[in-house]
């Protein structure tokens, strides 16, 4: 659990593309129509206005593929930014740079604003006795799931599980209908070859019963650093941590990942990656457009 990096086989952002400029009605841009002659050639650079992770890429090079326009210049996802900097050219026809922008800005900030955030993040996972995975999780916006999750991996965290058919785990919820050993009994029984079962705990008392139920994998949830550490404390008393996966989560965010590197786990995950990151800020520059001389 969090050994794979994947998606670093990006997605197919071609639905995306074209999803997007339909919403902004980009074939429909009165004001570049009214000033604009028919056909009007333009470069443009598109410049960062911060210094962060550069994501989104991918999905901002769909963009303007979709809306007829040539990328040239451009930086791979990942990649660490500096304030001024280009990260992507544009070549066409000024209707098309007018149609595409906004959708190519606003993947680009919102994309590298996660990275940027999940970058941070690692950075505080740092000096864990065991190595601190910093994860995603499922609190991402309805339609860009997958660019979220490859920006958290831009970033240097993993994409956790994508959707309800990727991995096996049984929540409080779950157990205020299903008891501890009958729901790990039973899901066990559906499990792959090698796949972890995982249950979520609050308590101590909850984990060593789940580890004796047979989980292999925990998620404590919404605990303090001092309590995520007395319940893994009960494992290791117990002599049952080795061999088990442990996750924090739970209103950790970038700024208080730190704290939790003496816990002992093995992964933090993080909605306040995907649903509560700041945008990097972003801008397109246009070149001159002569402009024909308009009748008398």
């Amino acid at each position: 659990m969090g050994e794979r990096r994947s998606p670093r086989h990006r997605p197919s952002y071609g639905p995306l593309a074209r999803a997007v400029l339909a919403e902004d009605r980009a074939g429909d841009d009165r004001t570049s129509h009214a000033l604009l002659p028919r056909r009007a050639p333009a470069r443009a650079r598109i410049i960062a206005q911060a210094s962060g992770v550069l994501s989104g890429g991918a999905a901002a090079r769909a963009v303007a593929r979709a809306a007829g326009l040539k990328t040239g210049a451009t930086l791979p996802d990942g990649a660490p930014i500096r304030s001024g900097q280009v990260v992507m050219t544009l070549a066409g026809d000024a209707h098309r740079i007018f149609a595409a922008e906004r959708s190519i800005l606003n993947l680009l900030m919102h994309a590298s604003g996660i990275a940027t955030a999940t970058a941070r993040a690692v950075r505080g996972a740092r000096g864990s006795p065991r190595r601190l995975q910093v994860w995603a999780t499922r609190k991402t916006l309805p339609g860009l799931r997958d660019l979220q999750k490859a920006a958290v991996v831009d970033g240097g965290g993993f994409p956790h599980r994508r959707d309800l058919s990727d991995g096996l785990l049984i929540k409080s919820s779950h157990l205020s209908l299903v008891p501890l050993a009958t729901a790990v009994a039973r899901v066990r029984r559906r499990a792959r070859p090698g796949e972890r079962v995982q249950v979520e705990v609050r308590t101590p008392d909850e984990a060593v019963r789940a580890v004796r139920a047979g989980a292999d994998a925990l998620l404590i949830d919404n605990a303090s650093p001092t309590r995520a550490r007395w319940i893994v404390q009960a494992l290791e008393r117990a002599g049952l941590r080795n061999g088990r996966w442990v996750e924090l989560s739970g209103g950790i965010t970038p700024e208080t990942v730190h704290r939790y590197r003496k816990v002992g786990a093995d992964a933090v995950s993080l909605g306040a990656l995907t649903h509560s990151a700041t945008a990097l800020p972003f801008h397109l520059r246009l070149g001159p457009v002569p402009l024909s001389r308009p009748r008398p």
